[in-house]
């Protein structure tokens, strides 16, 4: 069983990070605030203008540290990592069935049916302590309307049939998404999802904490071999890890949007930590990034009961138990995907 390692967030601008021995340290201002053993370390990943000496990029490399790179907002810019030493069958087989409609569908299937009932899940648990009947009635209402959907995904004979029942899911899902925010008065309003640019806070953290996501997929997927840019679900463009965006579907409630709203209804975060520029586009100062990434590292931390394995895990080996699950199925080790579904 892979040991879950931790991931250090470098946020402050202007911060630098250097080696000393085996360990990262981070100065600030020119002052040493955190020193980190790299044994302790999965992963790097620095918001914006971070200078990473080369001594730090050659020892991430050589120890497997993968270092990511991010605008201060959190959109992905850049990943370095050593070369993949996994299996090139195992990739080859990954290429035979991508571009196999028939074999991309039973692997895209899983994925989309988890998201929807994770989803669904999301939706139900707001439903019971809604306070606000009306928006008890929209919530109840979405999980129905995506447990409907549910039931007609494994008559879907396409791939891009497969896709418009998860389209139609996340319409209706996002359309009651606000609702699950529990006081009325709150100035955290959603009007549906906007990316580039969210249009409001809520939007503004639910990227900013996706790309936190897709990293850790990212990693999870090179960590067993398989290639992040090429997907089932996620149809192939230059620049995008589709594979990475496939394997995020059944963890974004999970670990994503569940996370949101507690903060929301938590009232951890202010509406004054964000900030709306001319045209409209909404961003997170750095208070509420750190507040996020903080609850992000709190949830992977959290240990859950996996499904299939019958074993307590921290939530953030889960995409890492997945991606070896993907593989096992790309090598008919077993039948079938099995996308993880949480109660």
């Amino acid at each position: 069983m892979r040991v879950h390692a931790n991931t250090l967030y470098v946020m402050s601008q202007g911060a630098s990070i250097g080696r000393e021995r085996e360990t990262l340290r981070v100065r600030i201002e020119g002052k040493t605030r955190l020193r980190v053993p790299l044994h302790h370390l999965e992963s790097v990943v620095c918001f914006g203008r971070i200078f990473l000496t080369p001594a730090v990029i050659g020892l991430c490399g050589e120890r497997g540290v993968g270092l990511t790179y991010l605008t201060p907002q959190g959109r992905f810019q850049a990943r370095l990592e050593r070369p993949c030493h996994g299996n090139v069958l195992l990739r080859r087989e990954q290429y035979r069935q991508s571009d196999s409609k028939e074999s991309a569908l039973l692997l895209a299937r899983p994925m989309i049916a988890a998201k929807i009932q994770n989803s669904r899940a999301l939706l139900l648990r707001a439903a019971r302590s809604a306070q606000d009947t009306e928006k008890q009635s929209a919530l109840q209402h979405a999980a129905k309307r995506m447990a409907a959907l549910l039931v007609e995904l494994p008559s879907q004979k396409s791939l891009d049939a497969a896709r418009g029942i998860e389209g139609a899911a996340a319409a209706a899902y996002f359309k009651a998404f606000g609702d699950a925010v529990r006081d009325a008065s709150s100035p955290f309003t959603f009007g549906g999802r906007t990316r580039r640019p969210p249009k409001d806070p809520i939007n503004a953290m639910l990227s900013f904490a996706y790309a936190l996501l897709r990293h850790d997929c990212d990693a999870a997927l090179q960590a067993v071999g398989l290639d992040p840019a090429v997907g089932f679900l996620h149809a192939d463009r230059p620049g995008r890890l589709s594979l990475a965006l496939d394997l995020m579907e059944e963890f974004r409630p999970l670990l994503a949007d569940r996370i949101i709203l507690s903060l929301v209804n938590r009232k951890q975060v202010n509406a004054k930590e964000f900030t709306t520029d001319p045209s409209g586009s909404v961003s997170m100062d750095e208070s509420a990034r750190r507040t996020l990434l903080a609850a992000y590292q709190a949830r992977k931390r959290l240990e859950v009961a996996h499904p299939l394995l019958k074993e307590t895990v921290p939530f953030g080996l889960l995409p890492h138990i997945q991606a070896r699950l993907l593989a096992r199925t790309l090598r008919s080790d077993i039948d079938a995907y099995p996308a993880l579904v949480l109660r």
